[in-house]
């Protein structure tokens, strides 16, 4: 009987906090805040398509409502040279573009884009950056300059010409008005040249408008896909670089204020951009030479076009004597060109 006491005034404390706990009012779960970035690209809306927005779209779905990235396309938010200013202050989050275009204010920033000859291949770009040590020496640079966190650097298109009159030789290029980048226009302006800095959206126009007799700004794939091969009837099979050098960058104060997991998906995020720029433009180049129907090709002659090779490197040199670190990269560069000219085919055929 006593045990059976015992048992009924514990069974009756139990079925008393069982009343209770059914009765108390629901509190909802606080719910998180979910992170917004935005993030504006220097392609315009047509590329952008290709180049950034099915990696960023697949961030925001693996994200499950964390955090979302608003993406913006060239211009759209800030002009593309006030790009890293704007996301210094805080104004916009991330940036994908070329250290060059967007003023970048170290030493490196003339390596971004396309540097004359630095590349031969898309793949170059990731191979110099994981294994020859740019991937550090970008770090240290970008350490160096207050509340920007440079993230990842990758590959995009070659550096070729299309233009309203057809180029057969360097004679050709004399007085041609380029919209191009800080870097490669001065290297072509060597060249008689003329680079114009207009905002991207409006280079179509201006060639329609006789502002510009074309790019230096792209592969073949980006001229069909933003239009310029409506406007321009030439495309110059020979170039000055064979895959442009971009990066990621972010306000570091919202880099890292990230919890790491979401850190760990923007990385999965951009390696999954990288990877899909190289193979899009790797295929395209090939097949819209072979199969498109808008721009008629020329070449100038490998004998002539050796003269731009020979000027690129003394443009190397003299870029070399910028900064002890420039002078480093330059250094890196040519022992990687050496490699791959030892290695042969595949790696190079000249």
């Amino acid at each position: 009987m006593t045990n059976r006491r015992d048992f009924l005034k514990k069974a009756g404390i139990g079925a008393a906090a069982t009343v209770a706990t059914v009765n108390a009012p629901y509190v909802h779960a606080a719910k998180k805040t979910t992170i917004k970035w935005r993030l504006q690209t220097y392609a315009g809306a047509a590329l952008a398509e290709h180049v950034i927005k099915p990696s960023i779209d697949n961030f925001n779905k693996a994200a499950n409502g964390e955090m979302v990235i608003e993406l913006y396309t060239a211009d759209q938010l800030v002009p593309t040279g006030e790009l890293f200013r704007a996301m210094q202050r805080g104004t916009i989050d991330a940036v994908q573009s070329d250290d060059d275009s967007m003023a970048a204010p170290v030493d490196v920033s003339v390596f971004g884009g396309y540097f004359p000859f630095a590349t031969r291949y898309s793949l170059d770009v990731p191979v110099l950056f994981n294994q020859y040590g740019l991937n550090e020496i970008w770090e240290e640079a970008y350490n160096e300059i207050e509340n920007v966190k440079w993230l990842s650097a990758g590959s995009w298109d070659p550096c070729h010409f299309n233009t309203v009159k057809p180029i057969r030789s360097l004679a050709d290029l004399k007085g041609l008005r380029l919209y191009t980048f800080p870097s490669a226009g001065k290297f072509l302006s060597r060249f008689g040249v003329v680079p114009v800095s207009i905002p991207y959206e409006d280079a179509e126009v201006a060639v329609q408008t006789g502002e510009l007799d074309g790019m230096a700004w792209s592969g073949i794939t980006e001229d069909y896909t933003v239009g310029w091969a409506n406007v321009t009837k030439y495309f110059l099979t020979n170039n000055i670089t064979g895959a442009w050098i971009g990066s990621f960058f972010a306000n570091e104060k919202q880099y890292d204020a990230l919890p790491e997991h979401l850190k760990t998906l923007l990385k999965l995020a951009m390696d999954s951009s990288h990877y899909n720029r190289q193979h899009w433009y790797w295929g395209g180049e090939a097949k819209l030479r072979v199969s498109g129907t808008k721009l008629q090709l020329t070449s100038i002659p490998d004998s002539e076009w050796a003269t731009v090779e020979q000027e690129a490197l003394k443009f190397w040199d003299e870029v070399s004597k910028q900064s002890p670190r420039s002078a480093k990269v330059i250094k890196i560069l040519k022992e990687y060109a050496g490699v791959m000219s030892k290695a042969g085919r595949p790696y190079r055929y000249s």
